[in-house]
């Protein structure tokens, strides 16, 4: 199938490991001109150099750095066709345990990167007429899962976000997705489960996912060809999520 995404401009922020930089290949690979974005310089150059893509360093939690970013990106590049948000999770936590200074740290790192994003990419993309802006969540965001009380919290409320945000901008031919990555082979994933065996019993296919899988959801949702789907929540799971949504 050919998909129509030679040539479009991309960025990807998160670029420089796990799914965001298999996304970013992916990408590059169907010959979009492909930014990423990170907060290790170090580790996003050589990710980038390795990719064939341009490199804008970034710290997210930092008051005005995403927006800097995008305006850099932009001002490169000349508009963005695609947007892909990926902020990285936040830090695992029980309710009872967390503090006011917790709550803001992670609505830093979680919420605010995501609408900075987003103010800043879209209002191009509506200007042109055309645009794809993909926000990766979790599965924490459909079923809460103990000890992730930050993700279950913020996470369902950037669902909340990309279904009114796609409803008033459709007009203008920009959809806005949510990604739902299950369990994949990341190091994330690695941090926060210990006992990959007794996972892979519960997902129905038997194993973790590979980052590249979720990837080529991302590309299908990138492209002209998806059109007709905005404001949804894909997962990408294995079977995994038993919600049905």
């Amino acid at each position: 199938m050919a998909l129509g995404v030679r040539g479009h401009n991309a960025l990807v922020m998160g670029g420089s490991r796990g799914l965001g930089r298999a996304i970013a290949q992916a990408f590059a690979e169907e010959g979009m001109r492909v930014a990423i974005s990170a907060r290790d310089p170090d580790v996003l150059t050589a990710s980038a150099r390795e990719i064939g893509a341009s490199a804008y360093p970034a710290a997210y939690n930092r008051p005005g750095a995403v927006r800097g970013m995008i305006d850099a990106v932009l001002a490169d590049a000349g508009h963005l066709d695609v947007l892909v948000v990926n902020s990285g999770g936040p830090s695992t936590g029980s309710a009872t345990e967390a503090t006011a200074a917790d709550w803001q740290r992670a609505f830093e790192d979680v919420w605010l990167p995501t609408t900075e994003a987003i103010r800043g990419a879209l209002p191009g993309m509506i200007e042109r007429g055309y645009g794809r802006i993909l926000v990766l969540t979790s599965l924490a965001a459909v079923e809460p899962e103990p000890g992730l009380v930050y993700s279950n919290s913020l996470r369902p409320g950037l669902h909340g976000l990309v279904n009114t945000l796609s409803r008033e901008i459709g007009k203008h031919q920009v959809t806005v997705n949510a990604l739902v990555p299950g369990y994949m082979n990341t190091q994330r994933v690695i941090e926060i489960q210990a006992d990959p065996t007794e996972m892979h019993g519960r997902i129905p296919a038997g194993r973790y996912g590979e980052p590249h899988e979720l990837a080529a959801l991302a590309v299908f949702l990138a492209s002209p060809r998806a059109s007709y789907i905005p404001g949804q929540a894909i997962a990408c799971d294995g079977g995994l999520l038993k919600s049905i949504y």
